[in-house]
């Protein structure tokens, strides 16, 4: 778990290469793709297992940046974080943002309260990965 005080805001790197992003997964599954389509057919074939697979980040309430690299796909990409549920999407703060081309970082800043979030990238497209914070 990652603890920031208060007042500091805390970075998150997250690299995404084809449909993954890679801190959130135990593997680089080595995906090629040429189009969100390519990711669509691999996250049909195992897009809830490695959800499951997938530890949730856990972080303290705070300020943070996500900043979020484009590292080898083929495609401008982008990042969404935002609270798990209709009631989550609803409550909880949400940050989100296209334009990452290859081989270029965004930073997303957000200030996030207790809950449970999810992120991914709709554009990759990648699964739906948990956040929870405290």
């Amino acid at each position: 778990m990652l603890s920031n005080p208060a007042s500091a805001n805390t970075v998150i790197e997250l690299t995404q290469v084809p449909c993954q992003f890679l801190e959130s997964e135990p593997t680089d599954h080595g995906f090629s793709a040429n189009s969100a389509d390519d990711c669509k057919d691999h996250n049909k074939r195992t897009g809830d297992s490695r959800a499951q697979q997938s530890q949730p980040l856990e972080l303290k309430a705070g300020k943070y940046t996500f900043r979020v690299t484009n590292k080898n796909v083929p495609y401008p990409l982008g990042f969404w974080l935002r609270g798990e549920g209709v009631i989550g999407r609803a409550t909880l703060p949400s940050v989100s943002g296209g334009g990452l081309a290859t081989g270029t970082t965004l930073d997303y800043e957000i200030t996030l309260e207790p809950g449970e979030y999810l992120y991914s990238c709709p554009l990759n497209p990648t699964p739906d990965y948990k956040l929870v914070v405290r």
